[in-house]
């Protein structure tokens, strides 16, 4: 019987049309919602929802948008409420108890989204986190400063990814993030961990993990977002029954089993320090970003968008999970601001690469560039694969300092 699905924000950000194609190749009538225009949507959402609605208020009035929602409903009854969105999350959760479908609750998505709830949760469960405290102040930063000890990482209590996230050393750069950040209401102020950092991505069904993934941030991302030079990588690791990594799957096998994750996607950081020493870092009820599950595809020639709804519906996930390739997603920055006006060193990165490059999706000449500190994207990327992992590096470090984009 098909099942009729509420998906939240089906055109945005750039992977959710993917995820709206996968559940209505799995049989749902998908019926999407967002703030914007129906015209707004790319073809590939509009062609594969059933209805939608726009909800101006969507994210602002929760209230509003329930009501609004179930006038438009009308007879039509939920299956389920499906986001894959960061901020989201929690909207998703208050939709479910609304029209009483299953799926994750309030109570429980504050926890993922919140990330002093988190820690609290996790560490009550025996999880090695980053000791932490939470600031709602000038005062108490400094305060929280005085608790926690240099360095430190001062960012937003419901945050994602590293934006507006910084380390402090000292007093004075403490006093430095407290200016920067006057516009967020709430932070966390918790231990710096250093060390290297490594994801651990999981689809689960029924609570049970379906399939897993892990990547590896070259560099960590705090750095790569505070030097606009930086080619950031993100990398897909085949082998992962190497010693380097086990330790963090078991650490994200437990943060499942603490916070009794269900069913969906997941996405989590970790750090492994120089003494060997793993720490958890968090959790998000959602998939990683940055075209990172084209890795996980092209790692194993899948199709995870159609695999998290087969989960996500059935409970069930079939695709055959064969690690054939370590993977990497390379972003570049534009040298100078503007408009792009050339683009060098591509024709060395196709000859070199060969049959190792995936994809290549650069901003064509005559686009303005993006603020390179609000997109993970920048101004586009590269993803590659190969099966050894050394040359895998070697082959992201090739196109991070051989290709070049320049504006004015």
């Amino acid at each position: 019987m098909s099942q009729t699905v509420l998906m939240i924000t089906p055109g945005f950000p750039g992977e959710m049309p993917l995820f709206t194609r996968g559940l209505s190749l799995q049989g749902a009538q998908v019926l999407g919602v967002a703030n914007g225009p129906a015209q707004d949507l790319p073809e590939m959402a509009r062609r594969h929802l059933s209805d939608y609605l726009q909800v101006p208020d969507l994210f602002s009035d929760t209230a509003s948008a329930i009501l609004q929602i179930r006038r438009w409903l009308g007879s039509r009854t939920l299956d389920r409420v499906c986001c894959l969105w960061e901020p989201g999350v929690e909207l998703a959760a208050h939709l479910r108890e609304a029209f009483d479908v299953p799926g994750q609750r309030f109570a429980q998505a504050v926890k993922f989204r919140n990330k002093d709830l988190m820690k609290q949760a996790l560490a009550e469960g025996g999880v090695r986190v980053p000791h932490h405290a939470v600031a709602s102040s000038a005062a108490e930063v400094w305060a929280a400063a005085e608790v926690v000890g240099y360095p430190l990482i001062i960012k937003p209590i419901a945050g994602a990814g590293s934006m507006d996230t910084f380390r402090c050393d000292d007093a004075t750069e403490v006093a430095a993030a407290i200016r920067q950040l006057g516009h967020i209401e709430t932070v966390d102020v918790e231990e710096f961990i250093d060390g290297e950092e490594f994801t651990y991505d999981t689809i689960c069904a029924g609570g049970e993990i379906k399939y897993f993934h892990v990547g590896h941030y070259r560099p960590r991302p705090l750095i790569a977002r505070t030097n606009e030079w930086i080619s950031p990588q993100t990398l897909s690791y085949r082998h992962v029954d190497n010693p380097w990594v086990t330790d963090g799957i078991a650490l994200g096998e437990q943060v499942i089993r603490v916070l009794g994750y269900d069913t969906g996607f997941t996405h989590m950081e970790w750090y492994r320090k120089s003494d060997g020493e793993v720490v958890f870092g968090e959790i998000g009820a959602r998939p990683p970003g940055a075209r990172t599950v084209d890795l996980m595809n092209f790692a194993s020639d899948i199709d995870l968008f159609a695999g998290w709804a087969e989960a996500e519906l059935h409970g069930t996930f079939s695709p055959v999970v064969e690690r054939k390739y370590n993977c990497a997603c390379i972003t570049k920055r534009a040298h100078g601001q503007g408009r792009i006006q050339r683009i060098e060193g591509l024709d060395r990165i196709k000859s070199r690469l060969g049959d190792a490059l995936c994809a290549i999706d650069l901003l064509p000449v005559g686009t303005p560039r993006r603020d390179w500190k609000s997109t993970l994207l920048s101004d586009g990327y590269v993803t590659l694969r190969h099966p050894d992992w050394d040359t895998c590096k070697a082959l992201a470090d090739f196109v991070g300092t051989d290709l070049h984009l320049y504006a004015s």
